[in-house]
């Protein structure tokens, strides 16, 4: 093993030298019988561990680390992994500095394991005061492919993509919402693994490569969220799309009760998709084998059980993926169009990467509208004398926090920046007065926004998880 000489510090905080590092990384290698290498950026500890025969653990079983402190390495963060399972490979990267970068994957033996690590140690307190994420990683193999000419077909996609790279297993093609004779403008490509994927994406993402004589846009197509089987099974709920922008609510809850009379409960649609709802499970899982493939209003439909979004989510930041509240979180299923959400040019939830941390979880507030009547009694109030799950904005929680705690209001200072292409990148500092002076004068994220309602909620988002519950 080759270990850079320097400095560093043990869980105790006292400063130790790269020869102790060194030393402390050799001992954990001969108490387990593993092996240690570094290279392209990275430390592997194991994979495979002594005494595997096999191949490697199939997908879902590696967990992606992150908030390490700079100064801890394999032989405090090895034991602490081991809580969950036997480990197959830890890889911590690692800057040219020797200190290492912040994060680490984690690959487990099995699934169960890497699911208990989540449960365990997600926001688990590692040094004092010191937090990390821990969340599923997944090996991503598709690629988002934009600027593609609306008028081509999949199978013309999937043949141009076959000619220029290497390993191509399908295209997802996705129609327009308004002419379902075109495509959107963009394509996702299945490649046949993550290696596969990331040398197209090498090949392609210089930004000259062209397709039918336009320059093509590249990048990892966001992740679908993975739910387990156990979750799934107790779905009663379809996600159809591919409808035409105007099928009525009524007339998908009619064509998905022809096959059993008064089976769906209700049905949600937004634009192009929609959610329908059962109230058994069979009848859910019956209808979609009936109506998958089916015309309603001259669209050829897809429908698929939705994914149910854990509740708790809401409010919550994954340290690979996007949640932030919206309506469409309210109604606890995912929406896979919005999953790919970078293929439409604007998120439509706030991308936060809050780095796994718990914010304050205000409970499900229903959003919706009343008719306001002539001769309605309006008596004024102040928003201080509302309860916490009257606001949905964080700017108004950071707000309602301070207040509740007799602080003055927070105070926002906008900075800018620009980004490689030329594009106006904000970022909000927040200061709270009545706490500036202590261990932490101000709170910015380590995000930076497009536009300048992003920004601010961002920052209060951001501010939020770390001062922690009301």
């Amino acid at each position: 093993m080759n270990e850079e000489n320097t400095d560093g510090t043990n869980g105790c905080g006292k400063v130790r030298t790269g020869t102790q590092n060194e030393a402390a990384l050799l001992a954990l290698m001969e108490k387990t019988g593993y092996n240690m290498v570094q290279e392209n950026g990275q430390r592997k500890f194991g994979g495979p561990p002594p005494g595997w025969e096999g191949p490697p653990p199939p997908r879902g079983c590696e967990v992606f680390v992150g908030k390490i402190p700079r100064d801890m390495y394999e032989d405090e963060l090895v034991p602490v992994f081991e809580r969950a399972g036997k480990i197959y490979e830890f890889r911590l990267m690692m800057e040219f500095s020797g200190e290492n970068r912040g994060y680490a994957f984690v690959m487990y033996t099995t699934k169960e394991e890497a699911q208990l690590a989540i449960r365990i140690l997600n926001n688990y307190e590692i040094r004092p005061g010191k937090f990390i994420g821990v969340c599923v990683s997944l090996d991503n193999c598709r690629l988002f492919i934009g600027a593609i000419p609306k008028e081509k077909k999949k199978e013309e996609i999937l043949d141009e993509m076959k000619k220029v790279t290497e390993g191509v297993v399908d295209v997802i093609v996705y129609p327009s919402a308004t002419d379902k004779t075109k495509n959107r403008g963009f394509a996702f490509v299945e490649y046949e693994s993550h290696r596969a994927a990331a040398m197209a994406r090498r090949k392609l993402i210089p930004g000259t490569f062209q397709l039918w004589g336009h320059t093509i846009q590249v990048d990892w197509a966001d992740p679908e969220k993975e739910v387990d089987e156990e979750t799934m099974q107790r779905v009663k709920v379809l996600y159809v799309r591919n409808l035409m922008i105007s099928t009525t609510e009524e007339t998908i809850k009619a064509e998905f009760n022809k096959f059993k009379p008064g089976a769906v409960e209700r049905v949600k649609k937004l634009r192009d998709y929609a959610f329908v709802h059962f109230f058994n499970r069979e009848d859910a899982v019956a209808a979609m084998s009936v109506m998958n493939g089916k015309c309603i209003d001259g669209a050829s439909i897809e429908v698929t059980l939705a994914k149910p979004v854990n509740k708790e989510n809401t409010w919550r930041q994954h340290l690979n993926g996007q949640i932030s509240p919206n309506s469409e979180n309210l109604l606890v299923y995912a929406n896979k169009e919005e999953s790919h959400s970078k293929a439409l040019g604007k998120p439509p939830t706030l991308p936060t990467r809050l780095n796994g941390q718990h914010s304050p979880s205000p409970p499900e507030i229903e959003r919706c509208t009343y008719p306001f009547f002539p001769g309605t009694k309006l008596t004024p109030i102040s928003m201080y004398s509302l309860k916490s799950n009257h606001f949905n904005s964080a700017v108004m929680h950071l707000d309602y926090y301070c207040n509740k705690n007799n602080w003055a209001p927070p105070e926002y200072y906008l900075y800018s920046t620009t980004s490689q292409d030329g594009k106006v990148l904000l970022v909000y500092k927040i200061v709270i007065p009545a706490i500036a002076n202590g261990s932490q004068s101000y709170f910015m994220p380590d995000k930076l926004c497009t536009t300048l309602e992003d920004a601010k909620e961002l920052a209060a988002q951001f501010t939020l998880l770390h001062l922690g519950p009301f």
